[in-house]
């Protein structure tokens, strides 16, 4: 689909039931009717019905409720067993020239710039109307998520269809979309979209800096708000900040750009920041998980999620896809314990997140259990149903790449480990080496959230050092997604 007819198909909104007083019903809400943008945005509600409908678009099956998190990116870098000639061998294959692949890759293409498409039609009303704002730091907050969001958006686009860091040049390559426009965007070169993108961050940053709680509450209480509680905003639209962009969020989103541009100071400066961030008692707002979370069943560590998607039929979806056999890798413990984790004996994530089990043919199937949650409604404080998009863990990553100093790595390092439970050894002084065990801790960290396969991009990491690439000599390792036939027809006018 042509960029164009994508931002034309979302000049209507969706007009969403929304936030009577309980938090649940905010986190469950569902489409009710259709209704041009000059009624939607003639109050505040109208305007944070809108952002809500972005949260909703953002966990499709399109994109981060399954293709860019537990399917397709992770068939890139061969994390689930596939069956012969099928789209999901192509894909492990990197076969982008086939029909299936081109249609899963065109459907995650055009799925980013229908959601960009509705953050831009909240931005082109918000400056104008901001007189309908009467509830303080609210019009700041959506704002700053929708840009926040439009960077994120924009950003996995040039990680999927954009080129490899090191290999990257003056060419045109993708449309930075600000505008609602029936006329072709053109085209940035990969340092101008990156500066785009750095724009919106920025401009971001200092809006939720002036209003998001999340700098003065613990998540803890961001959880429980209401009367005689420590947060008790005059609106609820405030709460539950880590299920959306917030400003710790945008940082971290920084952290991650700034990494990929290979800017090592603002990566380690934005990293450490968020690292440190405190509450009012002096602890982490960000802990690290441990093994006392994954014996209590919280695979995702929660705890640890900065940003989440909430997803009420989670369940649903680990059942269809992990339960069932679908994503399995193995048919024993021993690929995933050795091959993947080293066989430590103790690494939690080795111990605590995989499962042998038997399927209706009898068969062993080895599946994660990351996205098992409990049967029925928890309590709201407890409601873990979350597909997280950066976690605390990753920023420990970033600050032991971009540290300036080896002694100042291996204290993130020391820490990083030791949650996860595995004796702590000396970081290499060697660059090259380091990148090796850091891309190795991406690739068993962020299993199944599909980070793996930006970050192998990210270093242009070879094929003999990605775990599980085919080794059939044919298959070429490919880490540029051509973009949408109709899309370079587009970019060559």
């Amino acid at each position: 689909m042509k960029l164009k007819n994508i931002i034309k198909s979302v000049i209507l909104l969706t007009t969403l039931l929304l936030l009577s007083s309980c938090l649940n019903e905010w986190l469950t809400v569902n489409p009710k009717t259709e209704m041009t943008r000059d009624n939607l945005f003639k109050s505040e509600d109208g305007f944070k019905d809108a952002l809500t409908g972005v949260y909703i678009q953002l966990k499709s099956k399109d994109g981060y409720g399954e293709r860019l998190t537990m399917t397709t990116l992770e068939y890139l870098v061969s994390s689930w067993d596939v069956a012969t000639n099928t789209t999901e061998q192509r894909l492990t294959q990197f076969m982008y020239t086939d029909q299936g692949v081109e249609k899963v890759m065109n459907s995650i293409f055009s799925h980013q710039y229908k959601v960009i498409s509705s953050i831009n039609s909240i931005l082109e009303e918000i400056d104008e109307k901001k007189d309908l704002f009467k509830t303080e730091g609210l019009f700041e907050l959506i704002k700053g998520e929708c840009l926040g969001l439009r960077a994120f958006l924009h950003f996995d686009i040039l990680r999927l269809f954009g080129p490899v860091p090191e290999l990257a040049n003056s060419d045109l390559i993708l449309p930075y979309v600000k505008t609602l426009s029936r006329e072709p965007i053109m085209h940035l070169s990969y340092n101008d979209y990156l500066s785009e993108i750095l724009r919106d961050i920025q401009e971001a940053s200092e809006l939720l800096e002036v209003c998001d709680p999340i700098i003065d509450y613990s998540l803890i209480e961001l959880r429980n708000p209401g009367p005689n509680k420590a947060f008790n905003p005059s609106d609820t639209y405030f709460a539950v900040r880590h299920l959306r962009m917030n400003y710790y969020a945008i940082k971290s989103l920084w952290a991650r750009v700034s990494l990929w541009s290979g800017n090592l100071n603002d990566a380690y400066l934005q990293s450490k920041s968020i690292i440190e961030a405190q509450d009012s008692d002096g602890s982490l707002k960000f802990k690290l998980g441990t093994s006392a979370d994954m014996s209590n069943s919280n695979y995702s560590l929660p705890f640890e999620h900065i940003f989440a998607l909430h997803e009420f039929s989670l369940l649903n979806r680990y059942n269809d896809l992990f339960a069932a056999g679908l994503l399995k890798k193995g048919s024993s413990d021993a690929t995933v314990r050795t091959q993947l984790y080293g066989n430590t004996g103790t690494d939690i994530r080795e111990v605590y997140l995989w499962e042998l089990i038997t399927q209706q043919n009898q068969s062993k199937t080895y599946i994660i259990k990351k996205y098992m949650v409990p049967e029925g409604v928890p309590l709201f404080s407890n409601d873990f149903r979350h597909i997280s998009l950066i976690r605390v863990s990753e920023l420990y990553l970033i600050a032991i790449e971009s540290a300036p100093t080896i002694a100042e790595a291996q204290i993130y390092w020391d820490k990083y480990r030791l949650s996860r439970n595995i004796p702590v050894i000396p970081l290499p002084s060697d660059r090259v080496a380091l990148l090796d065990e850091i891309i190795k801790e991406y690739r068993r960290e962020f299993f199944a959230e599909g980070q793996a396969f930006y970050n192998y991009k990210r270093v242009n990491t070879p094929k003999n050092k990605v775990l599980w690439a085919p080794t059939s000599s044919n298959v070429i390792l490919n880490y540029v997604v051509p973009l949408p036939k109709t899309e370079l027809i587009n970019a060559s006018k």
